[in-house]
Order: C-alpha cells, then structure tokens, then sequence
C-alpha cells in the first residue's frame, strides 16, 4: 500500500517534524516501516465539551493530541495501534456534526470532522490501514471495546437513580465501564479491569454487580475445568 515510502528522506522528514512539535512530551514515533499518511484537526468530544484536536495518521498508528500552536507545539499525545481500532459512524447532534466513533480495548471516543467529505475520507483512510494491518498479522478484527464517557453536560440528574441532581456542590462521575455520569452513591464501588488499567476503577453499582456476577461464573467455569477425572479400576 504505502510500503515504499518507509525508508524515503521525505517521510523521515515528516514523523522528524511531528516529534518536534511534542516536544520531550512526547514519544519516538521512527522505527522501522511506519509511513505518515496525513494528519488533520477534529473535534473530540471531551467530557466537559467539545474541543479540538490534531491527529496523525500512520500506516500502523493513530496519534492526537492538544493543540498549543497549530503546526508547531503540541502536547497530551495519544498513540493508539490501528490493529485495536473499529470505528462506527454516528447520526448528527444539534451539537456536533460528521461524527463518528474511534473505539478500542482501552478508550473509546466520538470525533467529527468539519465536513461529510472529510468524515468519509478519514474513514476511509483509517479502515485501509486496519484491514491491511490485520492481513498482514493474522490477527481478527478487535471485538472487545471500552464504553465511550457520557459528556457532563448530556445531563443534570444521575443516570442511574435518576433521583440526584447535579450541582457544584454534587460532583457528577462516571462509571469505567459504562461510560454513564452517576453520582457519587451510586457509583462508591471499584472493580479492577486489566484491560482498562492496572487499579480498579470507579464503576456503577450496577455494573459492579454484573462483573462480580461475570467474575463468579468464570471462577466456577475454572474449578470445573481443573477438576479431576476419576479413573477407577474394576
């Protein structure tokens, strides 16, 4: 697809450039084969609102981060492998337009682009990088994905009890594993989740009670298999 561009001067130059602007923030993004496809500024719904965003498109990775001077300082970088990555395209909000959603193991979120043309381009891009990832390792598209977190603003009462009402005073959460904003009573509860972190994290009582309920049934799916089989003898 892109093969030989990887050892060119000018895609050297290029990821050189983009490491520049991270700065020591940042991570070495040269090694062997990685290719810069493009790079482009979308609006990732963030918890509190909206904000923009640059990201990178490599032939193996995808990068965002901050935008301090747009084309020269960039922080908060992100890297995520494409192999880990399915995207699902989104209806329109009053709020946010051409949006669609990046979801891995680890986090998942919602982007949108400027406009449809450049939504379905950047789609585009990224499903050929994955597909040709995943031919080229073997490896099945990822189906385990993070819950993307409910912006704050979506809504002012607990998504869960729907009783508490949220001020400056009552803090809104959200559960880990839902991506629901709760309260704090309904939500005093952690669950360890290696795939998200190596700590347990805040979660929903109600999503606590369903992973114990997961982490039972795979506790006695366990016992059965290592118990013994018995081989009397007549």
């Amino acid at each position: 697809m892109v093969d030989h561009l990887a050892n060119t001067e000018i895609n050297s130059q290029r990821i050189a450039a983009v490491e520049n602007c991270f700065g020591a923030s940042g991570q070495p993004l040269a090694v062997p084969g990685r290719v810069l496809l493009g790079e482009g500024i979308l609006t990732k719904e963030c918890r509190k609102k909206p904000k923009p965003r640059i990201f990178f498109l490599f032939n193996d990775i995808l990068i965002y981060g901050s935008i301090v001077i747009n084309k020269r300082k960039y922080n908060s970088q992100h890297i995520i492998p494409l192999e880990d990555v399915t995207l699902e395209t989104l209806p329109d909000t009053l709020q946010m337009k051409n949006r669609w959603m990046i979801k891995t193991s680890k986090k998942s979120f919602v982007v949108s682009a400027a406009s449809l043309t450049e939504r379905k381009e950047w789609i585009s891009h990224l499903e050929e990088c994955i597909r040709h990832l995943l031919t080229k390792t073997g490896r099945q598209p990822s189906t385990e994905h993070a819950a993307p977190w409910i912006p704050d603003k979506a809504t002012d009462i607990c998504m869960r009890c729907t009783q508490t009402k949220f001020s400056t005073l009552t803090r809104r959460h959200h559960c880990r594993k839902c991506g629901f904003v709760v309260c704090a009573d309904c939500s005093r509860q952690r669950f360890l989740m290696p795939r998200l972190s190596p700590k347990p994290l805040r979660v929903c009582n109600l999503c606590y009670r369903q992973l114990l309920a997961e982490k039972k049934k795979e506790a006695e799916a366990d016992c059965r298999q290592q118990e013994p089989i018995c081989s009397c003898r007549a």
